[in-house]
């Protein structure tokens, strides 16, 4: 039986009180709808879960609408919420300046409840298709987990996220032992199906929503972990090399066990300014060759300068 879809989420953003109530009475049996009072407080709300849509008004204190569209259009991982402007502003000129801002409709009050209800209901729907399409873009074809553009953006927002929160980061870089052998022995078919079924089963380790595991390119894949320290991320990576190896899948070419087996590298760091994520990537493909070098099969890490 196919679950029924999650409402989209309606960010509402409007200092008057009787508005609010307008539009949320409008919109809240077809929608999940939040409100905002203010310019800083809608930006809040959006960095803490990013909305499907947002009604923005323009004219309020501290922080006009319009500044809030700059603002979310600034910014690489808000930039897609699609903002349609609702205000009293009916000059030619505001409308023009709101859709050149970047919001996908502009609507003047007084409002009319079935225009509202219409318009939020197909951009919500043309967002909807937009984000399908960027999940299959975002996905590798043969194991079905992220890719490594996905894993780019990942790493990136994490590490933002890292430094403003003085948290520490970590990432795993994991590889299939002897993997070529295998490919020789059982033949590319086979291949790709390891490639599944080990995919699979790295992810399968991580429980929060934050964390993702991708492939990388070929036999090796790479984790995010955020939130997690040095101890934390070994932790993780060591249930990630028994996970793999308990599959029991016979590889009867490798050189590390009658079975097929990863190695992992484990960086981590608390980000500051001299550093950058690819010094976190570098650093944990410098472990992974190391566990490679010291018989395949374990795990090796290593923190970066001024990380621990």
């Amino acid at each position: 039986m196919e679950m029924p879809a999650c409402p989209a989420t309606v960010l509402v953003v409007d200092d008057a009180p009787s508005n609010l109530a307008i539009l949320t009475e409008t919109l809240r049996g077809e929608f999940d709808v939040r409100i905002a009072t203010s310019g800083p407080e809608a930006l809040r709300l959006v960095d803490a879960s990013a909305p499907d849509l947002i009604l923005l008004d323009i004219l309020m204190p501290d922080m006009d609408g319009y500044e809030v569209c700059r603002r979310l259009k600034a910014d690489h991982t808000t930039r897609n919420i699609p903002i349609i402007f609702l205000t009293a502003k009916n000059e030619v000129s505001d409308e023009t300046l709101g859709l050149a801002l970047g919001a996908v409709d502009y609507i003047t009050k007084p409002v009319t409840v079935p225009v509202v209800q219409a318009r939020v209901r197909a951009h919500v729907e043309l967002k909807r298709r937009g984000d399908l399409l960027e999940t299959l873009s975002m996905r590798d074809g043969l194991t079905g987990i992220p890719n490594r553009r996905r894993f780019d953006e990942c790493l990136e927002r994490a590490w933002r996220h890292s430094m403003r929160c003085a948290t520490p980061l970590s990432v795993i870089m994991a590889d299939i032992d002897d993997f070529k052998a295998y490919n020789d022995a059982y033949g590319h078919v086979a291949g790709d199906a390891c490639l599944r079924r080990v995919a699979m089963a790295l992810s399968e380790v991580l429980r929060r929503p934050g964390d993702l595991a991708a492939r990388f390119g070929g036999e090796e894949f790479a984790i995010v972990l955020e939130d997690t320290d040095l101890a934390g991320a070994m932790h993780v990576a060591e249930a990630m090399r028994l996970t793999v190896r308990a599959l029991g899948m016979e590889h009867v070419g490798s050189r590390a066990a009658p079975v097929v087996t990863v190695s992992l590298g484990v960086a981590s760091a608390v980000p500051v300014g001299v550093l950058l994520p690819e010094s976190l990537l570098l650093t944990a493909d410098r472990m992974l060759y190391q566990a490679k070098l010291a018989g395949r099969d374990r795990v090796v890490s290593d923190c970066l300068p001024l990380a621990c």
